[in-house]
């Protein structure tokens, strides 16, 4: 999954959102500088990174794109779920899309320093192009494609990949649907457990 469906999966956890944010620029067991609750984040992104790749839908998705990426479909599936998610969030939210990636820009914002350069990176270009709100749009999601094409100095052709979601935005959508609807049902399995382990630690 990508950064948005991450953030949401997070259920508007402060420490457990900045751990799910910055997983993907921590290597190994270098998440040990941080406070328990961050690395909490850390833990359930790299579930949810597991769970998500052995998923058969998004196996599925991915196969109607491997022909023409290979492998670089599931790169490409990650953003289209964003663009489901975030082009259906009053389905799963309450609080406006606009609401919430503002206020998504202003924690972040208000701790880069703390955060991995990668991250640092990443959130200036997030909050300068209002990349989550505009997961959104087709327009949004062919700029975010062009980006990663571009570090890849054009090998992937991920530029390309806003045809197929033109061209397989049904499928793709019913993809989306039924697997999310597993997927927040792990998180909210998994946050439980992360969540019960600490407790225990903290009251032995």
């Amino acid at each position: 999954m990508n950064f948005l469906a991450h953030l949401y999966l997070s259920q508007n956890d402060t420490n457990i959102m900045i751990g799910n944010f910055i997983a993907d620029h921590i290597r190994g067991n270098n998440y040990e500088g941080f406070s328990k609750e961050i690395q909490q984040g850390i833990f359930l992104h790299r579930e949810i990174d597991t769970f998500t790749d052995a998923h058969k839908i998004v196996r599925k998705s991915k196969r109607r794109l491997h022909k023409r990426y290979r492998h670089y479909d599931g790169v490409i599936i990650d953003i289209f779920y964003d663009y489901f998610l975030a082009k259906n969030w009053a389905t799963y939210s309450s609080i406006p899309l606009e609401v919430y990636t503002k206020s998504v820009y202003t924690l972040f914002d208000s701790i880069s320093s703390e955060l991995p350069k990668k991250s640092q990176q990443f959130i200036k270009y997030m909050i300068d192009y209002n990349i989550l709100f505009n997961y959104q749009y087709k327009e949004g999601i062919a700029k975010v494609l062009n980006g990663m094409n571009a570090r890849t100095k054009g090998k992937s052709q991920m530029n390309l990949a806003i045809e197929d979601l033109s061209l397989l935005e049904t499928e793709l959508e019913e993809d989306f649907t039924i697997f999310f609807q597993d997927l927040v049902t792990f998180t909210k399995q998994k946050f439980k457990e992360l969540t019960d382990i600490e407790n225990s630690l903290s009251n032995s």
